[in-house]
Order: structure tokens, then C-alpha cells, then sequence
């Protein structure tokens, strides 16, 4: 088994422990890059608690990214597209129906570990009427030392391609505003993503967005969310202190 891929199912059945309360049954996916053309995703129907490498399956990053321009995108030719980018026709197991956002978030910069987790807080607030209101500001430090300056936020979109290209676009706009990429995506009414250089950084990320989720349900008892200003969210981001912090947290 490569490292990339034993990674993978390591971080896959840690963010699938049940204490943890991030996905049940076979929620959420996972990828990993292995090299400069192909990638692991998790293969559809996988329980992340328990899947070992025979529950991935490696895909080639020109064929699935082809899925972005297609003309065609119905489910037949979304399900002929994704077996097609398979590097092992005969192998076992189908891409998630998720894998082309996979492939793009794969392609952004210090990004070679996806974390996709449907966590009970965070769904909460997602599947809110507040979900733009409750992710307008930061609420403490921490949350921007883990999770970054702001997470992409992406109004309800249909799972699959649809999903991915509407994805693709926010994040060259979000890149543009903030001249980095995002730690964090949130999507209405579906879930949430955390991109790491690292397995411990998909970790940390899940970790702490789920905190955050947690605190900011908590500020609803008790009159609403006070967010940092705008000015104290980008002083936190870049103090040296922080940042030395984010190293020896390895969320840098």
C-alpha cells in the first residue's frame, strides 16, 4: 500500500469515529493525491469507520477534470465518465459521485488531503435559515489560526457536478479576494470540507470547525454571535506570534 493511500485511511476511519460524531453510516469521502496525475477517492457506499484501501479507488486527474467542461451531465454520463477515469478499469468499487470536486480541490495550491464530514454541529447551522448571517465574522482566535481568515461559503447547489463547477468558481473568486486558499468550505444544506498539505492538518481543521460550530450554536442562547472586527480577524491571521503557532500546530 503507498504511504498517500495509507494515510488516507487512517485520517478516513479518524474523522469516522463515532464519538466524534462526524459522519454515520457511509457519509462523507475522502481523497489524497498519490502523484502528479492521479489520485485516491473514497469509492461510493464506503463507511469511513472502518474502510481499508480496497474501499478507494485511483483516478486520473485529466479525466475526471474533463467533467468540467462536458456538455453532458446526466447521471448515466456523470456514472460513464467517473469508471472511465478509473487507472485500473478491473479494480473494484466506483468514484464517489463527489470525486470531481475532489479532483479540483486536489489541484489548488499546498492542497493533497480532502476531508469531507457531514459533523451534527456544523449540519446544524448549515441546514439553518442563519446560514449566511452565521458565518459572517470569526468568533475567537483560534478559529482563524486553525481554520483560516474565512471559509468559502456555497449556497445550496444538486451534489455531483453541479456542485463542483459551482465550487470551482467560488474558489477563483475566493482566491482573488484573499490571495490564498480557503482551509474550510461550507455548503448549504449538505456539509463540510477541510483541505490540508496534511492528514493532521485535515484533522486539526475538522476538529476546530466543528468547535466553532459548537461555540456559535452556544452564542444563540445567549443573544447572537459577537464577531471579531474586521480589523482584529486580520491582525490574528497574520501576528508572527500566530503564525509561529500555526506552524507548531502543523496547521501551516
Amino acid at each position: 500500500m503507498s504511504d498517500a493511500l495509507q494515510q488516507l485511511v487512517q485520517m478516513s476511519r479518524w474523522l469516522g469515529q463515532p464519538e466524534r460524531d462526524y459522519v454515520i453510516l457511509g457519509e462523507g469521502n475522502t481523497s489524497a493525491r498519490a502523484d502528479g496525475d492521479t489520485f485516491w477517492v473514497k469509492a461510493s457506499g464506503q463507511e469511513m469507520p472502518t474502510i481499508d484501501e480496497s474501499g478507494f479507488v485511483r483516478v486520473a486527474f485529466d479525466r475526471v477534470l474533463r467533467l468540467l467542461e462536458a456538455d453532458d451531465i446526466s447521471d448515466a454520463a456523470v456514472k460513464r465518465a467517473l469508471t472511465a477515469a478509473k487507472v485500473d478499469p478491473a479494480a473494484p468499487g466506483h468514484p464517489s459521485v463527489e470525486t470531481l470536486l475532489h479532483a479540483i480541490c486536489l489541484s489548488l495550491k499546498d492542497v493533497n488531503f480532502v476531508g469531507h464530514t457531514h459533523p451534527t454541529a456544523v449540519n446544524a447551522l448549515l441546514c439553518s435559515a442563519a446560514f449566511d448571517s452565521a458565518f459572517a465574522g470569526r468568533l475567537f482566535p483560534d478559529e482563524i489560526v486553525v481554520c483560516g481568515i474565512a471559509p468559502l461559503l456555497v449556497p445550496w447547489t444538486d451534489p455531483g457536478v453541479p456542485l463542483a463547477r459551482r465550487i470551482n468558481g467560488l474558489l477563483n473568486d475566493y482566491i482573488a479576494r484573499y490571495n490564498e486558499t480557503p482551509k474550510v468550505i461550507l455548503m448549504q444544506n449538505h456539509g463540510f470540507i477541510a483541505l490540508g498539505r496534511t492528514v493532521q492538518q485535515v484533522q486539526n481543521i475538522t476538529a476546530m470547525g466543528v468547535k466553532t460550530a459548537r461555540i456559535l450554536l452556544g452564542t444563540y442562547a445567549a443573544g447572537g454571535p459577537h464577531f471579531l472586527s474586521a480589523e482584529a480577524e486580520q491582525r490574528i491571521h497574520t501576528r508572527p506570534d500566530e503564525l509561529y503557532r500555526r506552524q507548531t500546530l502543523k496547521v501551516t
